[in-house]
């Protein structure tokens, strides 16, 4: 069953973890697992934190999105012993270069608000992406 974008969007919000997929100049897609936030406005927030272990702070996905702005987020819920509680979602996102302070600071307070680890707002940064569009399938209606 196909979701109409509210419902896409609102199941979106609803979750934390996804998998981000950036297009590298040169392997092409480039997806990664990432904690994100929705705004009120329909933007995505994907942390760069301070907490992880990684060699740099700058990340290929952020090279990637200074390259090619275009992106895409994807959730699903798995359920191995009732398929018909399966569905996923896919939210098309364009980077936002200089987001406004304002925007920043809801993303980061949502982010602190639902990942314990985030709560001291840790973060190197905040990379913001603006939803152009959602789509999403579910199994059923539920």
């Amino acid at each position: 069953m196909k979701l109409d974008a509210d419902e896409a969007r609102t199941r979106l919000a609803a979750h934390v973890h996804g998998v981000l997929s950036t297009l590298h100049p040169e392997r092409g897609p480039d997806p990664q697992p990432v904690v994100y936030a929705v705004s009120e406005d329909g933007h995505v927030g994907v942390p760069i934190d301070k907490v992880k272990p990684k060699a740099s702070s700058r990340l290929q996905r952020e090279k990637n999105l200074d390259a090619d702005p275009r992106g895409a987020l994807l959730v699903e819920h798995w359920d191995a012993q009732d398929w018909s509680r399966l569905w996923w979602v896919r939210a098309d996102l364009e980077h936002v270069a200089d987001p406004s302070q304002e925007l920043l600071e809801e993303l980061g307070a949502r982010l602190a608000g639902t990942v314990p680890q985030y709560a001291d707002r840790p973060f190197h940064r905040v990379l913001v992406c603006r939803i152009t569009r959602t789509t999403g399938w579910a199994a059923s209606e539920d």
